[in-house]
């Protein structure tokens, strides 16, 4: 899914660069909010975990491959604000270092498969874990329904920024059906992957997920020596915070992270993603324009120099976790920080 230079005209792709800098700067206000004690030490690992598995195609039909978003994940880990920021740090980090996704479509980039990702499925999952039943398996079946219904919106997406401004003369209906037909396919990869981490991340550390707060089970009482459900009124009881450190969840989720994109992306599918097979099968990519940083040591996830393909994706690939985690970190400490400093007692004190 990620955008080519020259795929979409410069006046869109400037709109939709004006579009992702006002979400961005949207989501760091709201991000204040969701990095309290357990979102904030995870936030930058999310986007490196998000980094790591996007090395890791999977074959979806004849010839094509796809990968995560991520944005469903993260939305429902650290929070929908905080997580259009890690898929964001991600997207710069791989048009920066790796080449991949052009840097005038950074805009349509974070539009596409941050924002929109990112908005679909957490309203979803939201809508979905107010009519299941409270448990942690809903919270999983949630993530796993949004993760599916996001790809394909992020199609949609693009298929209507390419009705907009797209470079080639091609029937918007043939790139819609091809779009959305393909990403479907790859949405149940995305579902699975998301329902998964997400799980495991419940079955452990529930109070870790910031989707799943608040859906503690109801509270019981014993009437007539059986078990009901407390009156609404006495709410839900609250989900318990581990005293248990973080650096744990830390330590294993940067391990996993190292070992995707050092080792495991090795054995990716090479066939091309959605987006690359529909824009060479519908002549898409007629005028798509070589990366600003084509030259980059790190392009294509491979480092220069280095002959055997092995060493050389696989040593891309943790450089390319390290970055993102530090960056991913950076970022989310200053917000943290901000978020601080404007709950001081010196900032909340009144006048008369």
């Amino acid at each position: 899914m990620h955008v080519p230079d020259g795929f979409i005209n410069a006046p869109t792709s400037a709109v939709t660069g004006v579009v992702a800098a006002g979400a961005v700067a949207v989501s760091l206000r709201g991000a204040r909010r969701e990095l309290d004690e357990r979102t904030a030490p995870l936030a930058g690992l999310v986007a490196a975990f998000i980094f790591a598995v996007q090395m890791l195609n999977f074959p979806v039909a004849a010839g094509t491959s796809g990968h995560l978003l991520g944005g469903a994940l993260a939305a429902i880990l650290v929070g929908p604000y905080t997580g259009v920021l890690c898929v964001s740090v991600v997207l710069l980090m791989q048009g920066i270092l790796f080449a991949d996704g052009g840097l005038t479509a950074l805009g349509v980039n974070i539009t596409d498969m941050a924002i929109v990702t990112t908005v679909v499925a957490y309203a979803l999952f939201r809508g979905l874990v107010k009519v299941l039943p409270r448990t942690r398996r809903s919270v999983t079946v949630a993530s796993f329904v949004a993760a599916l219904v996001s790809v394909p919106a992020a199609a949609l997406a693009f298929t209507f920024l390419y009705w907009i401004g797209g470079t080639t003369d091609i029937a918007i209906g043939k790139v819609a059906t091809a779009m959305i037909g393909v990403h479907v396919l790859i949405g149940i990869g995305e579902a699975a992957i998301t329902a998964l981490t997400v799980g495991a991340v419940v079955a452990v550390r529930p109070d870790l997920v910031y989707g799943a707060r608040g859906l503690g089970q109801r509270l019981k009482l014993r009437v007539n020596g059986e078990l009901v459900d407390a009156p609404s009124d006495t709410g839900p009881a609250p989900a318990p915070v581990a005293a248990r450190s973080h650096r744990k969840v830390w330590i294993t989720g940067l391990v996993a992270s190292l070992v995707l994109a050092g080792f495991v992306s090795f054995y990716a599918s090479a066939d091309p993603d959605g987006l690359e097979k529909v824009a060479s099968d519908k002549g898409i990519d007629e005028k798509a324009e070589e990366h600003a940083n084509a030259d980059s040591p790190l392009a294509d996830y491979g480092v220069e120099d280095i002959a055997d393909a092995r060493v050389s994706g696989g040593l891309a690939g943790v450089i390319g976790v390290g970055a993102t985690v530090v960056a991913g970190s950076a970022v989310f400490w200053a917000v943290r920080r901000r978020r601080n400093d404007d709950t001081s007692p010196s900032s909340t004190e009144t006048t008369v």
